[in-house]
């Protein structure tokens, strides 16, 4: 493992360039970084509220799940975010951001009269849509219930897809593009549901309470955050407080947990000309790690 960035503040949502550098959103900053292959960091993009998600579209802008806005602490050597909602929140949103000049542009902070409360993590089809997770927030005694919605990127169409679900963070599909991975973080639950159509998937019946598969869900204090897969269907998800990559296989079995100095890792995605360099996110210390992996990642649609 290798140290390529640190000083940031509170980074999520690696992508992967094809020269070599990762993109990053620190939500705590309200930007958007660019970490060069050296470590060298530069700006690409002031969005405000709490950039979480990043992915590239069909039309190679960079799409973000904007969360609005967290409260946040210095404890220490951590920057932790807390409850509550930051005096600037309105509403957490859907937005696009031309990496040529950096400008930002809102496509969506509402599905019909619902509002977009905490967008976290998006992964695009091969049709060009994008399916998200809204985590929602946590005020005083009240969390929201969480919901994944479908969108088309030229924000003419947006559509929930599952309500009610927990907390629901990392987001992903299968490298046939034929099951939708939703990962909930306070249950440590990954579900598992079939894309019938773009932005429509099988709903199970009860007893699961929100119409998915149960893939896996892991034993002890432990916490999913966002996830990734790899070349050959294994779901890696980021596992707070054990401060690792849990490799699932679709049956569910835990193939091994990669640990990472940062309780808070949070997020992981896949680059390099075999795809088998990872890029990892350590949340409460700031900083961007690469290390080689196991299996190539999954090539995202739109990636190059």
């Amino acid at each position: 493992m290798k140290v390529i960035a640190e000083g940031l503040r509170f980074p999520e949502g690696p992508v992967a360039l094809a020269d070599g550098s990762v993109l990053v959103a620190e939500i705590a900053g309200g930007t958007i970084k660019r970490v060069d292959p050296d470590g060298t960091i530069a700006l690409v993009a002031t969005v405000g509220g709490g950039p979480n998600g990043l992915a590239l579209g069909p039309d190679g802008g960079l799409y973000v799940c904007n969360n609005g806005g967290l409260n946040f602490r210095q404890d220490g050597e951590f920057l932790r975010a807390g409850h509550g909602l930051p005096a600037d929140y309105t509403t957490g949103s859907i937005q696009r951001v031309d990496l040529g000049t950096g400008t930002a542009e809102t496509l969506y902070t509402h599905c019909g009269d619902v509002p977009l409360r905490g967008p976290n993590d998006l992964v695009f089809d091969a049709d060009g849509g994008f399916y998200f997770t809204d985590f929602g927030k946590t005020v005083d005694r009240v969390r929201d219930i969480g919901a994944v919605f479908y969108a088309r990127c030229d924000g003419s169409r947006i559509v929930e897809v599952i309500h009610p679900i927990a907390n629901p963070n990392g987001i992903g599909l299968s490298p046939d593009g034929r099951t939708l991975y939703v990962a909930e973080t306070e249950t440590c639950r990954l579900w598992a549901y079939p894309v019938l159509e773009p932005g429509k998937v099988e709903m199970g019946p009860l007893p699961s309470l929100n119409g998915g598969r149960l893939v896996a869900g892991l034993d002890g204090f432990q916490r999913f955050d966002s996830l990734a897969v790899d070349a050959a269907g294994n779901i890696c998800v980021a596992t707070l407080v054990t401060g690792c990559i849990t490799v699932l296989s679709p049956r569910g079995d835990v193939r091994e947990q990669v640990r990472f100095p940062d309780p808070h890792t949070t997020n992981i995605c896949f680059g390099g000309q075999d795809m088998r360099t990872a890029f990892v996110t350590q949340s409460w210390t700031g900083k961007l790690i690469r290390t080689e992996w196991t299996q190539p990642g999954l090539r995202l649609n739109f990636q190059s």
